[in-house]
């Protein structure tokens, strides 16, 4: 993760100052923090609400510098390198990543990994409207965010990170979503039905709300 080396205001140096000290693996208290950034407790306080309120803050700049990735008009290829990133992302910054992923709660989504479904769910549905997609986009972006966050959960605790574990899950989980013989194959009812799916959700035309739900449901239920 990259932080400006000159930030000037009190909000920036809390940032880096926690940052800094996630990623050396020391004890990151407040009196730490406001040690390092040169400023009193209240001062983190006044920004952020908390000390959990500031190590959200820093754990949500990291995660949202690697999702950051802009589409290259092939689903498949940017599933893929989404995929490639995470896992780097993971391996550069293992404190950060137990940090975003190691506070899971029952029943209780975590705001701050928000990003990266909304990412892929974005890229699997421009593989539905091209036709590629088995299931309903926000399933796929499902499955492949939980294998994706698995194998590099593992990868990290190996003292020699298997790459090709990586690949070769990466490859399993997309095999498992994506319809990758779908050029060559004769269109299906349900694969019909998620590209109309995908294509309503961009653009839903002249229709009102109601019909908007109604043909929503209709085509869910076809393309299951």
């Amino acid at each position: 993760m990259v932080y400006h080396s000159g930030m000037p205001n009190a909000r920036d140096r809390l940032l880096l100052a926690a940052a800094e000290l996630l990623e050396s693996g020391g004890t990151v208290s407040t009196r730490a923090v406001c040690e390092r950034a040169g400023v009193q407790a209240p001062t983190l306080y006044h920004h952020f609400g908390s000390k959990q309120g500031l190590i959200d803050a820093v754990a949500n700049h990291g995660f949202t510098q690697y999702t950051a990735m802009e589409s290259s008009g092939d689903p498949l290829d940017d599933l893929r390198e989404g995929w490639d990133r995470h896992v780097r992302f993971g391996l550069e910054h293992p404190a950060f990543y137990a940090l975003l992923y190691g506070r899971a709660e029952p029943g209780r989504p975590c705001a701050v990994t928000a990003p990266a479904h909304a990412a892929l769910r974005e890229r699997f549905s421009e593989a539905a409207v091209k036709g590629l997609l088995k299931v309903p986009a926000e399933d796929a972006a499902e499955q492949v965010l939980a294998a994706n966050v698995g194998v590099t959960l593992t990868l990290i605790t190996q003292p020699e990170p298997d790459l090709a574990l990586s690949d070769r899950v990466r490859e399993a989980a997309l095999a498992g979503t994506l319809d990758l013989t779908a050029a060559e194959a004769p269109t299906t009812r349900a694969s019909a039905a998620l590209r109309l799916r995908a294509m309503l959700d961009d653009d839903a035309g002249d229709l009102t709300r109601g019909e908007h739900a109604l043909l929503t449901e209709l085509l869910d239920r076809l393309a299951r």
